[in-house]
C-alpha cells in the first residue's frame, strides 16, 4: 500500500553560498535541493568541511545564501526554529532549570508556567536532581541534555542539531542518541541533524542526505525504511548493514 502524499514543511531550492574573499572567495554550497515533511527526522552526512554546518546556519537564518531560497511552507507566520550546537552553550550564571526556561521567558511566558514546562522537560531528559546545578558542574552529556531540553521546550516548527554529540565519548554518545530518539518519538518535531556517524544517522532518521566535499552537492538522498519504534538492536540487522554500506559508498565515491 502506497503511503499518503504529504506536503513539505521546508523546501530548499538551488541553494548556493560563497563566502567573499580573495581569489573568488570560498564556495561552500552548490545548488542544494531537498524538501522535508512535517515530523520527519532528516540527517546530513558528508566529509568534514563540506558545508553541513553552514547549511544549518542558512536554514536558521544566521547566514544569507548567495543564490537560491529556503521556503517554509504552510504558514504565514515566521516559523519557530531551534538550534543546538556541538557545544551546549549554556548560560553559566543560570542553573540547569533556568537555562531551560530561558526561551519561554524571552517569549513572555509567565515564570510559573515556564518552570512547570521546564520540569516536564527535566523529567523527559532524565535530569531529575540536577535542576539547580550550575553548568560548570554538569558533565558533557548532562550539559547537552539541558541544551536539547532548552530547544525542545519552545516547541519549534523545525529543530536543527549540529553534531550535538560530537564531543562526547562513544558510550555517552550512543546513550544520548537513544534518548533523543525517545524524545522525538514522543514529541514528533521536525528535525534536521548533522552527524559524521553513519550508524547514528540510520538509527535516528527517516532520510539521510549525503554531501560531496566542498562545494557541497547532494550525492545521495536515501530513505531509511527501517521500522519504528527503533532500538539499538537494529544495528545488527541485515537491512541496517545494507543501508550502511550504501551510505559509506556514497561518501567514499563523492
Amino acid at each position: 500500500m502506497t503511503a499518503p502524499q504529504r506536503d513539505p514543511i521546508l523546501s530548499v531550492r538551488d541553494l548556493s553560498l560563497t563566502f567573499r574573499g580573495e581569489n573568488g572567495g570560498l564556495h561552500v554550497l552548490d545548488g542544494i535541493n531537498f524538501e522535508v515533511c512535517p515530523q520527519d527526522f532528516c540527517c546530513v552526512l558528508g566529509p568534514s568541511g563540506s558545508g553541513k554546518s553552514t547549511l544549518l546556519r542558512v536554514l536558521a537564518g544566521l547566514l544569507r545564501p548567495t543564490a537560491g531560497e529556503v521556503a517554509f511552507c504552510g504558514s504565514a507566520e515566521k516559523p519557530r526554529i531551534g538550534l543546538v550546537f556541538q557545544q551546549a552553550n549554556l548560560m553559566p550564571w543560570r542553573t540547569a532549570l533556568e537555562n531551560i526556561t530561558l526561551p519561554l521567558e524571552l517569549q513572555g511566558v509567565p515564570l510559573e508556567e515556564a518552570r512547570s514546562r521546564a520540569r516536564e522537560m527535566i523529567q523527559l531528559m532524565g535530569l531529575e536532581g540536577f535542576e539547580n546545578t550550575w553548568p560548570r558542574d554538569l558533565s558533557g552529556g548532562m550539559a547537552q541534555r539541558v541544551a536539547i531540553a532548552r530547544a525542545f521546550i519552545q516547541q519549534p516548527d523545525l529543530l536543527l542539531l549540529d553534531e550535538p554529540f560530537g564531543s562526547l565519548d562513544a558510550l555517552t554518545r550512543e546513550r544520548m542518541g537513544a534518548e533523543l530518539l525517545q524524545i522525538w518519538q514522543e514529541r514528533q518535531i521536525t528535525v534536521i541533524m548533522v552527524t559524521h556517524s553513519i550508524s547514528e544517522a540510520l538509527l535516528l532518521s527517516d532520510r539521510v542526505l549525503v554531501f560531496t566535499p566542498r562545494p557541497a552537492r547532494i550525492t545521495l538522498d536515501l530513505e531509511v525504511d527501517l521500522p519504528r519504534p527503533r532500538s539499538e538492536d537494529l544495528r545488527y540487522t541485515a537491512r541496517f548493514g545494507e543501508l550502511s554500506r550504501r551510505l559509506r559508498a556514497a561518501i567514499q565515491e563523492s
